[in-house]
């Protein structure tokens, strides 16, 4: 932040502000464009696409921002060198527009947002992921084709994942090495439905299947899979250990160093206090530094504890934008083959015929597991299951396998993701 904020202000001052465009106008999307809307330093939201418009109107309307519909390139571009805002229901005219740096995918859908990532880093754009879905499922391709198209893909600090990989950057920077990373979750109920959910996600204003995706551990696995494959790491089982405590301070006592199995793992801290945010577990076994960081409340070592007690998506968002438009340097972002997946588990006893309803639904959950077990038992990501059909019965908490399901035809996320399997399995 300390580089960052200093860059956004120069750009401020020359008049040249970082031109954003978000697709998607839901929750997360609103707190984000009224973040912008401030206006922040150095940034401007100059478009939202949503399939809505009037959504994104109001948006810009409650910022107190006057704005114009669009339907083409040239009217788009021309509002944006006018400085006018704008809202379309057509993300391509967002990914097209030569005046817009960086594109905010934040639909949390894989085969729509899929297809508009793509777009938009074919025109040179770079992306800020909020949609931990499309990047769990297919991150690591995407991350082969910008690096081809000499752009940025990135998920978000604010997230779990950006956040942790803040604090595994900033324990390396010191010297030290990362062994243990990942979220506070305050509770975790797999066979948590739409119903169960319903009443919570209304007092919010959010969607039962988002809010159940939260509660029955599926959106914890996608998230910490999006931070395995930045860091380089796996599991220590499927489903990670989820130790429950008190506090994060108690980390400390639940792991050692012979139970962190390869280069280190992602995991998560059940019940433990502050209840947001993430952390890191980092080794030096130096003795004088130990001595130093004994006498700063450190503890004993080897093992340390850093983290941070919140997170803030819709604020955070900004400095990720500005890192990889004015740094190329993304926030977290695939390091090369997939560490872990994340698989299609059975939320109850299903019937052969049965339509999987996809992430939040009734059917299944997704769980995290390493990358290579997942491929050789043939696994059904959790991302692609929604709309297959089950072929055989299968009793609940079983882990859904390609052999058993029908793929529904032509989808875009299906075609990436065998590109992927491909591309990375001789790597």
């Amino acid at each position: 932040m300390i580089i960052v904020d200093r860059a956004l202000e120069k750009r401020e001052a020359e008049g040249k502000p970082i031109r954003v465009g978000m697709i998607g106008a839901g929750y997360m999307g609103i707190g984000i464009a009224l973040q912008y809307l401030t206006p922040l330093t150095g940034q401007r939201m100059v478009a939202i696409a949503n399939r809505t418009v009037d959504n994104a109107e109001k948006i810009y309307r409650d910022a107190g921002a006057d704005t114009s519909r669009v339907s083409s390139v040239a009217e788009l571009e021309k509002a944006i060198d006018e400085g006018k805002y704008s809202v379309t229901d057509d993300p391509s005219l967002l990914c097209q527009a030569g005046n817009i740096d960086l594109i905010i995918e934040s639909t949390g859908e894989i085969e729509f947002g899929s297809k508009y990532v793509l777009e938009a880093m074919e025109h040179g754009k770079h992306v800020v992921l909020m949609n931990a879905e499309l990047d769990a499922t297919v991150g690591p391709i995407l991350k082969v084709k910008a690096d081809k198209a000499g752009v940025v893909i990135t998920n978000t600090d604010g997230d779990e994942p950006g956040v942790a990989m803040n604090l595994v950057r900033f324990a390396r920077s010191l010297g030290y090495e990362p062994k243990v990373t990942g979220n506070l979750k305050g509770m975790l109920d797999h066979y948590r439905t739409p119903e169960t959910q319903r009443e919570f996600a209304e007092k919010y204003n959010q969607k039962p299947k988002l809010i159940t995706s939260f509660a029955d551990g599926t959106k914890l696995s996608m998230e910490t899979t999006v931070l395995a494959n930045g860091s380089g790491f796996g599991v220590a089982k499927r489903g990670m250990n989820g130790h429950p405590c008190d506090h994060v301070n108690d980390s400390l006592k639940l792991f050692s160093l012979d139970q962190i199995p390869g280069d280190g793992i992602v995991d998560y801290l059940l019940g433990a206090a502050p209840y947001t945010g993430a952390f890191v577990l980092a080794y030096n076994e130096h003795p004088v530094k130990a001595q130093y960081m004994n006498y700063f409340k450190m503890g004993d070592g080897p093992l340390y504890l850093f983290y941070t007690p919140y997170h803030l998506p819709h604020l955070q968002l900004a400095s990720t934008a500005a890192r990889a438009a004015l740094f190329a340097d993304a926030t977290v972002a695939p390091v090369g083959k997939p560490m872990t997946d994340v698989i299609t588990m059975a939320k109850r006893d299903l019937k052969a015929g049965e339509r999987l309803d996809g992430i939040g639904g009734f059917t299944c959950y997704g769980d995290i597991d390493n990358y290579d077990t997942a491929r050789s038992e043939n696994l059904l990501p959790m991302g692609l299951c929604e709309d297959c059909v089950l072929k055989v019965d299968v009793p609940k908490d079983h882990a859904i396998s390609y052999e058993e399901v029908e793929v529904p035809a032509d989808r875009l996320g299906d075609k990436l993701r065998e590109e992927q399997t491909a591309y990375f399995a001789s790597k």
